[in-house]
């Protein structure tokens, strides 16, 4: 169902929704609460935490200050306002803007946290948000918008033809495509059609700027190729040492994510043995092999962030920051 804009400071929303809302994946929320008691919350008849719009702001303040490097014990104790000081992050005033951007926004959580942060602030009216693209393809659509938001996971050839005919039911409003995951001819595609199309930002403050380009008709550039694979941090050996390791609480997750990793490692070697001897079908173990080494680093930044958490002592190359 559409609606229009509403106060939704009474709303309060269970833990997985707040997690989404807040960027963060909801294991990480259940460790924080439990171990540093982040948020005052309500308890459902069930038991479950319940927390409001602007408890979701503040970990949503504390996942981009923590993803910054700043360590989430010493964030844990401070008000929203104390962390928003830290981030430097001072909303310029609604008059900054010569006039806020009449938008509809699609998407599964963007139109929830754009509520949550008062869209106002970002220089946007949102005139009409709803949940899914099918939705807004059944409504009437009798609003005057100059833009169209659509929150898109996956891009796919679908998309497309589904744009310009919503587009032509708003009297050809720019359209601005927020994504995930996407193929590079998927993306073209949509930027030959007037599109603009970028991944879905973490911090929603970078939001504005990509609807005033949106408006002006302007263009991302393709990236020149794949991103680099970040190299190896941890050998065999540490991984093996890690995974034996005692931390300060009694916790297995050391243990767990160094023998993933051991894996992870495993795959990404094994897949560039596959493309050295294998001419056929070298461009997909290609692939595969960088997405096994992406996956890896990600996973290293994990496992370091967690031996750093339990107190678990790391070589002196990563303990140095080198």
């Amino acid at each position: 169902m559409i609606s229009n804009d509403k106060a939704v400071h009474d709303v309060v929303y269970r833990a997985g929704t707040a997690a989404r809302m807040a960027g963060l994946p909801v294991e990480t929320l259940r460790v924080w609460e439990r171990r540093y008691q982040l948020c005052d919350t309500q308890r459902s008849a069930h038991g479950q935490r319940l927390y409001s719009a602007e408890q979701i702001e503040r970990l949503g303040l504390l996942k981009q200050l923590v993803d910054q490097g700043h360590a989430i014990g010493v964030l844990a104790g401070l008000s929203r306002t104390q962390l928003q000081l830290i981030l430097g992050r001072h909303r310029e005033p609604q008059a900054a803007y010569a006039s806020a951007i009449r938008t509809v926004v699609v998407g599964s959580s963007l139109p929830r946290r754009l509520v949550v942060i008062d869209c106002a602030a970002l220089g946007l009216e949102m005139r009409v948000r709803c949940a899914s693209l099918g939705e807004l393809e059944q409504s009437e659509l009798d609003c005057e918008a100059e833009l169209l938001i659509v929150e898109q996971s996956e891009l796919d050839d679908t998309l497309l033809p589904r744009l310009e005919a919503v587009r032509a039911r708003m009297a050809d409003a720019a359209i601005l495509v927020l994504y995930r995951f996407s193929s590079s001819a998927a993306i073209r595609a949509l930027r030959m059609a007037g599109c603009l199309v970028a991944r879905m930002p973490a911090d929603l403050g970078e939001l504005a700027p990509l609807c005033r380009l949106a408006l002006q008709g302007q263009r991302i550039p393709l990236p020149a190729g794949p991103p680099p694979v970040p190299a190896q941090r941890f050998d065999e050996h540490t991984l093996a040492t890690l995974a034996q390791a005692s931390g300060r609480v009694n916790c297995e997750c050391p243990r767990h994510l160094a023998e993933v990793l051991m894996t992870v490692g495993s795959f990404e070697r094994y897949s560039a043995q596959c493309a050295a001897r294998s001419p056929d079908d070298a461009e997909l173990h290609a692939a595969l092999q960088r997405s096994a080494g992406q996956a890896r680093a990600v996973l290293e930044d994990a496992l370091e962030r967690l031996a750093l958490a339990e107190g678990i002592p790391l070589p002196p190359y990563l303990a140095n920051g080198t």
